[in-house]
């Protein structure tokens, strides 16, 4: 895996374009999402094919790399949103314009399936991306996922953030302390990209969340990603969100992932605020990170 490339801050004034590497996205929420961007002084615009319907994609595979290229690889444009994930970002994640990428690192926003472009960046460029969204409500547990963001793109430093009992996968936290590259994202996202996509996982932290994954799929991309040597070497496990239709489908697949995380013996720590769920927050991925499981904290560099 490359060197850690940070992305350049950004400041009111600049531009921000959001593009689908994905799926469609709610025309009307993002459209609400990009007036509150304008309303905080930044030039927000769109990719041609942000709002194009194809199948499970917004547009074809071809045009949904075009935007996201033209948005990588354009002087103006200072930072690049995902409009939201779904599928199909790993179908084009191969073919970035990873030379414009190294010319101009900038922030890239998305999770999800955006994963995929994340986990692509980091290997052949070692760009430091924001696994998160735009908005979202704080949980009443701290600052805004808003103030977060503005925070990273704007400006350097540490955020420490704190594990949640309430999260399902809090139950894995195990103890101990593990420091290095936190790296990851959505479990069946990093499943798909085995043997082609992924960065070395060698002396990170894990980062790994879910939504509507079933236990036997759960278990299946695990032992996938056990099997094939990816995890080989990893310092520690930051278990986010595992979002489900009804708890008791959760703590079935907390179950399966506990089974399979202890068998590394090494820091795990659950309950991080990072997923689909309510009071998700956005964090750095591909910088360094000091993950504590008996302060329950994960301290990251931006």
């Amino acid at each position: 895996m490359s060197e850690p490339l940070f992305p350049s801050k950004i400041k009111p004034g600049d531009k921000i374009r959001f593009v689908s590497p994905a799926s469609t996205p709610d025309r009307d929420l993002i459209l609400k999402r990009a007036e509150r961007l304008r309303g905080m002084g930044f030039d927000v615009d769109f990719g041609t094919y942000a709002f194009a319907e194809h199948g499970l994609y917004a547009g074809t595979h071809e045009q949904r790399l075009s935007d996201l290229n033209q948005a990588l690889s354009d002087p103006q444009v200072r930072a690049v949103f995902a409009t939201r994930g779904g599928r199909g970002s790993y179908r084009i994640a191969g073919s970035l314009d990873f030379d414009a990428v190294r010319r101009d690192p900038k922030p890239l926003l998305g999770f999800s399936d955006i994963t995929a472009i994340h986990m692509m960046l980091m290997r052949r460029c070692g760009l430091i991306g924001l696994h998160g969204t735009l908005y979202g409500d704080d949980g009443g547990q701290g600052p805004s996922n808003t103030d977060i963001l503005m925070r990273f793109l704007m400006e350097a430093g540490t955020i420490v953030f704190t594990a949640r009992d309430d999260e399902v996968s809090a139950k894995t936290t195990t103890s101990g302390r593990a420091q290095g590259r936190l790296i990851g994202g959505n479990l069946e996202t990093l499943a798909t990209m085995i043997g082609w996509g992924l960065p070395s996982f060698d002396g990170a932290i894990l980062l790994i969340e879910a939504v509507d994954c079933m236990p036997g799929l759960t278990d299946r991309m695990l032992t996938l990603l056990m099997k094939s040597g990816a995890l080989d070497g990893i310092a520690g496990i930051a278990a986010g969100q595992f979002t489900l239709s009804n708890r008791e489908k959760g703590e079935a697949i907390i179950a399966i992932i506990d089974e399979h995380i202890r068998a590394l013996g090494i820091p795990v720590l659950g309950g991080l605020p990072f997923g689909h769920g309510k009071g998700a927050l956005t964090t750095p991925i591909g910088g360094m990170a000091v993950l504590d499981a008996d302060a329950r904290t994960l301290t990251v560099d931006y």
